[in-house]
């Protein structure tokens, strides 16, 4: 239950700040979660997103149609090395997304305890936004319209806009990272944050969507961080980054 309470403070939190989903969370938490869910060291009931996100703008609705308005105008403006940004980032869902603002040593080869850490958190936060994905079923940006155009979507599901899986494993892995390395957890939230954006200039994701992977990774990073089957490998992964001048 504590951590389930750590959760839902810190999705509320992240939501209370952004006029994007001017909600707070579902009251369910306490509703059954779906039955199959593959996490190890989260359960259903701790990532419930019934509990954790608001419903996202219905199609049609005046919220809606700004965000789309608002894409539109990212798609306009976005300069090509703004686009080369994105496209990268779109095929770097993992934790070498942050290798940008971390330098070369931060490279899963050299550091095999932080890889075997952050392979745990991946999995993780992937079984946890394919629940949410599952849930709110809600269309891409491309397919409410085909005038928004951005990165390749080929491999996109239509139907799993929100939240964005991208900023989920961002804002997860960014939690998990700045428990590791504290004195650089400010340049970490602003690579997870530049991340996020560049989900809009790909134009697969509307901002709600990126407001609520920001709410819900935020969630499911703070419970990893205070998980106690995960403190041994936060220990190592911790002196492995110090060694590697990483982390002080």
């Amino acid at each position: 239950m504590r951590r389930r309470s750590l959760a839902y403070a810190a999705a509320l939190a992240v939501l209370a700040c952004a006029p994007a989903l001017a909600q707070s969370p579902s009251s369910q938490m306490d509703a059954p979660p779906p039955a199959a869910y593959p996490g190890k060291i989260l359960k259903a009931e701790d990532v419930d997103p019934r509990g954790l996100l608001p419903p996202p703008p219905a199609e049609g609705s005046a919220a809606q149609k700004a965000e789309l308005a608002e894409l539109h105008q990212i798609q306009d403006s976005r300069t090509p090395s703004e686009f080369a940004l994105a496209e990268w980032d779109n095929i770097h869902e993992d934790p070498s997304a942050f290798a940008p603002t971390l330098g070369p040593k931060f490279d899963m080869a050299e550091l095999p305890a932080t890889a075997r850490l952050l392979e745990i958190v991946e999995h993780e936060q992937s079984a946890a936004k394919k629940l949410a994905k599952a849930e709110f079923h809600r269309p891409r940006p491309w397919v409410v319209d085909s005038t928004v155009v951005g990165c390749d979507h080929s491999d996109d599901k239509p139907n799993t806009s929100y939240p964005s899986g991208h900023t989920t494993m961002a804002f997860t892995m960014a939690v998990v990272l700045s428990d590791l390395m504290p004195e650089r957890s400010q340049d970490i939230f602003a690579r997870a944050s530049e991340y996020a954006h560049d989900r809009m200039v790909c134009g697969v994701h509307f901002r709600s969507d990126i407001v609520a992977g920001q709410a819900f990774g935020t969630a499911i990073g703070v419970q990893l961080v205070h998980a106690p089957e995960l403190q041994g490998e936060l220990e190592a992964a911790r002196q492995e980054l110090h060694a590697a001048g990483l982390a002080k």
